[in-house]
């Protein structure tokens, strides 16, 4: 999908959420969102904080969940540009009880941290599918999100934090590994 598309879904979900973009951004979750110079980030359709803040909402959530999904992976395989700046705000988003998309939430969580690990460049299947990581700094950037945000995703992972259901135990284990150092091989 390219930048077009993910702009023009963006502006569709503003013109069907209008009152989104007057909403108040002083959810802690949110914090810094607004000092993101988003627009630098190539790829990145102006709505971002908007769509972060949507998904806060019980009505509005549901509707921008798929659109920032799309804004934040370029295909099936691959994250965006967006995604290492975006993870801060959904690593926190996830602790948030309650709201109608968490589920969705530690699910892209889970995405993310799979899709972020390093590339076997010896793995000729692994780079077919992923391309090389020298391809894909994206990867390495989310690594190091993940890394700089682990004290919120360990809270988050903590045992009683989410509800029983919510996160499989693999999943867990691949969360809990995209802030281990080690997870890069040698």
């Amino acid at each position: 999908m390219d930048a077009a598309v993910k702009e023009a879904a963006v502006s569709r979900f503003l013109r069907e959420y209008p009152q989104m973009e007057r909403a108040a951004c002083d959810h802690p979750a949110l914090l810094g969102c607004t000092d993101v110079d988003w627009l630098q980030i190539p790829g990145c359709p102006a709505g971002i904080p908007v769509l972060l803040r949507s998904l806060l909402d019980e009505a509005a959530g549901p509707a921008a969940l798929p659109v920032l999904e799309n804004v934040v992976m370029n295909s099936v395989f691959h994250l965006s540009a967006v995604m290492p700046a975006v993870l801060p705000f959904l690593i926190r988003l996830a602790a948030v009880p309650g709201i109608a998309v968490r589920p969705d939430l530690v699910g892209l969580l889970v995405l993310a941290a799979d899709l972020s690990l390093p590339v076997n460049a010896d793995d000729e299947r692994q780079v077919m599918m992923f391309g090389n990581d020298c391809d894909h700094p994206e990867r390495e950037w989310c690594r190091a999100a993940f890394a700089a945000h682990a004290s919120d995703l360990r809270a988050l992972l903590e045992e009683g934090t989410l509800p029983d259901g919510l996160i499989s135990v693999d999943d867990r284990e691949c969360l809990l590994g995209a802030v281990e150092p080690q997870r890069c091989p040698s």
